[in-house]
């Protein structure tokens, strides 16, 4: 999502949102040294909404600041990835345990749609319509899960992880996402709580594994 002038309702999570996306998608680098008030330009605010953002973003291990220096965009450590990757993978265990044997026909066809979706755009190599399908699918989980604790833990710790999945997304595993995704929605149909989580699990672990390739640093 590119950074652009936002309306005045909501200003500052509005501008978390933009400077989230706009550091997950890469358009703000990692390394980038970042400017409260470049940014209120470019987004059309006062700096005040701005610099609330960038606390927030700091708190989720997005930015960093130095004291009387610079605020940057913070760079890829692979163990910080790996870390939240882990935290976000627990998490998505749990809301499946909680889900799994409550979903409704509905919830079963919204989450085959979401993977025809997320298939087709693999298939095209549109990244944006991938992830999108991916959290899609996902939400219909956590939407019957209902636990917020679990929400809100996945939404501080997944962009840490999609910087680094945009980076190394390969086409080899988008299409085995696609099986395995089969097989989650095949157990949740079912109500089999054991293996849906099995399946969240082996999904987790081959993205950890496609993560893990060499030094994100």
């Amino acid at each position: 999502m590119p950074l652009a002038p936002v309306s005045r309702v909501l200003l500052r999570d509005q501008a978390v949102s933009l400077i989230r996306s706009a550091i997950v998608s890469g358009e703000l680098a990692p390394g980038a040294v970042v400017k409260d008030t470049e940014l209120a330009g470019r987004l059309g605010l006062s700096v005040a909404p701005v610099r609330t953002a960038l606390a927030r973003l700091a708190d989720e291990g997005l930015v960093e600041s130095k004291p009387q220096s610079h605020t940057r965009v913070t760079p890829l450590v692979l163990q910080q990835v790996r870390d939240a990757a882990v935290v976000v993978r627990a998490m998505h265990e749990l809301a499946v345990a909680e889900a799994a044997g409550d979903v409704t026909e509905d919830d079963v066809a919204a989450m085959r749609a979401a993977n025809q979706r997320f298939a087709a755009a693999v298939g095209s190599g549109d990244l944006d319509a991938a992830l999108a399908a991916d959290d899609e699918l996902h939400e219909v989980l956590l939407a019957r899960c209902g636990n917020g604790a679990v929400r809100a833990t996945i939404d501080r710790f997944t962009p840490a992880v999609r910087r680094l999945e945009r980076q190394r997304f390969a086409a080899a595993h988008g299409r085995g996402s696609v099986a395995l995704h089969d097989s989650l929605i095949a157990a949740c149909a079912q109500h089999d709580v054991a293996a849906a989580v099995a399946t969240t699990t082996e999904i987790w672990t081959a993205l950890l594994s496609e993560l893990e390739t060499p030094d994100a640093e």
